[in-house]
């Protein structure tokens, strides 16, 4: 299924990989950083990457989209340099690459570096579809499932506490 996509037909498509992943690598180094001090902190945010990663799998499975015309490949410099990298364009539905900026900003306790985290995924949600890498939707619903992994994460850890 490919989408109409009103903002993607405005924008014309740049690469900006580099910028791209120098941001979300920089604000994750940072933010992990910060959280060593806060372990509880550190272990929400763990948690709630991994059910993170399970919703990104589960609506990729049901809502298999196209890549958007005239996507612009992501191409992220460090994991080339690492492992072999085939193009992935069908990791769509919904915004990975912003959705672990928010959830790290749900997860911070510096509320300054919270308000840099939000700035630096919405800098991200806009570099992804100047690369037409993704659609407009799944940027939008990005900070919805980073905000339930969060949730979630809460509970889970709430429940294992409680044991």
């Amino acid at each position: 299924m490919v989408l109409n996509d009103f903002l993607l037909e405005i924008l014309p498509p740049i690469n900006v990989s580099n910028w791209i992943f120098s941001v979300i690598y920089l604000l994750i180094a940072l933010s992990v950083t910060s959280l060593c001090s806060f372990p509880r902190n550190l272990l929400l945010g763990i948690v709630g990457y991994v059910l993170l990663t399970i919703l990104r799998f589960g609506t990729i499975l049901l809502f298999p989209l196209e890549a958007p015309q005239h996507i612009v490949e992501l191409r992220d410099p460090i994991v080339e340099k690492l492992f072999y990298q085939a193009a992935i364009t069908k990791d769509l539905f919904f915004s990975g690459h912003t959705s672990i900026l928010i959830l790290l900003g749900l997860v911070n306790p510096h509320k300054s570096f919270r308000l840099v985290l939000y700035l630096g995924a919405m800098v991200i949600g806009l570099l992804v579809l100047v690369q037409h890498a993704h659609y407009t939707i799944d940027v939008l619903a990005a900070p919805l499932f980073a905000f339930l992994a969060y949730w979630l994460a809460l509970k889970v850890l709430i429940k294992t506490e409680l044991k």
